[in-house]
């Protein structure tokens, strides 16, 4: 008989995960640490990825006291960095061969054009090509897992801010013209709809599911890494005011975990429902051209053959 473990703070019923291995980029704090604690707490095998490595190593102590769960280990890559996310598959792969769910949550927003060490803008290359990036590399093995225990997940944590924007500038995906941080932000967030929106369409049949979510509002140390003094006050107000970080995890663990999901595909969720996006996130000539240009920028070799059926709903 199949045991089951009330998932914390969601009121939701799911099997155990004893034998699953689960990845989480961004678990050190906020949504992303309360998902992996939840995770750990059902039994599943957990890497996090954190870019601290003391943080990372008191995250991976405390979710190990906090559950009894010795089988939760931590990774260290910047995630803005394409070396470092190699070498961070390089790590998982090496280590294991199994992956039954791949929750990309690491994000930032930044209020002043940056460009990271491969000469991209900052919020382009974490929010978008770090997903990118990682899932394709890890993409193999999420395969192989399907094809053996049946299913594999990945959870992309978008955000209601892609509304804000209109469409992707692909004359200017850079931002090198007209920087505004929420700007970029709100652009990247339509790119992890988009890609979310052709990596389901490209899985479909293979067992792997791809599914996005907006947490909502959340009280964290989103936005911290500004300097800006006016604009840490503006995010402390809005952290006081926020979902508390168990609520916005809710929806993430959701789907990383639950059997009405399962088989659910190329959707975008907000408080366990599916809910609508924006016309330019639906945009799937967008999400194509966007999947290319991604190729190209992160230097894949190989792509996915593009597949014509529709994503499982």
């Amino acid at each position: 008989m199949t045991s089951t473990t009330l998932i914390p703070s969601s009121n939701v019923v799911v099997p155990t995960m004893h034998g699953q291995v689960c990845l989480i980029t961004g678990a050190t704090s906020g949504i992303g640490r309360v998902t992996a604690e939840a995770l750990a707490r059902l039994g599943a095998t957990l890497v996090i990825v954190g870019r601290s490595p003391e943080k990372t190593a008191q995250t991976v102590a405390a979710i190990k006291a906090a559950t009894g769960n010795p089988n939760v280990e931590g990774l260290l890559a910047d995630l803005s960095v394409q070396s470092q996310v190699r070498a961070l598959a390089a790590q998982f792969l090496a280590r294991y061969s199994r992956l039954d769910v791949l929750v990309n949550n690491a994000g930032a927003i930044f209020f002043s054009r940056q460009e990271n060490a491969d000469g991209l803008e900052m919020t382009f290359a974490l929010n978008h090509l770090g997903y990118f990036l990682l899932t394709n590399l890890l993409l193999d093995t999420l395969k192989a897992t399907a094809r053996e225990h049946g299913r594999a997940r990945i959870v992309n944590v978008a955000s209601g801010a892609h509304r804000r924007v209109p469409g992707l500038r692909f004359d200017d995906l850079q931002s090198r013209n007209g920087y505004t941080g929420y700007g970029a932000y709100g652009a990247s967030k339509l790119a992890n709809l988009l890609f979310n929106l052709e990596l389901s369409r490209r899985l479909a049949g293979s067992g792997v599911t791809a599914n996005a979510v907006h947490p909502g509002l959340v009280s964290t140390g989103f936005a911290g890494n500004n300097r800006q003094w006016y604009l840490r006050l503006a995010y402390a107000v809005i952290n006081r005011v926020g979902r508390t970080p168990e609520h916005g995890a809710e929806t993430l663990i959701y789907l990383a975990t639950a059997p009405e999901v399962a088989q659910v595909s190329g959707r975008y969720f907000f408080d366990r429902q599916v809910a609508p996006t924006s016309t330019a996130a639906r945009d799937e000539a967008a999400a194509r051209r966007l999947w290319d240009v991604s190729e190209q920028l992160t230097g894949l070799a190989q792509p996915m053959a593009p597949r014509t059926a529709a994503a499982p709903a």
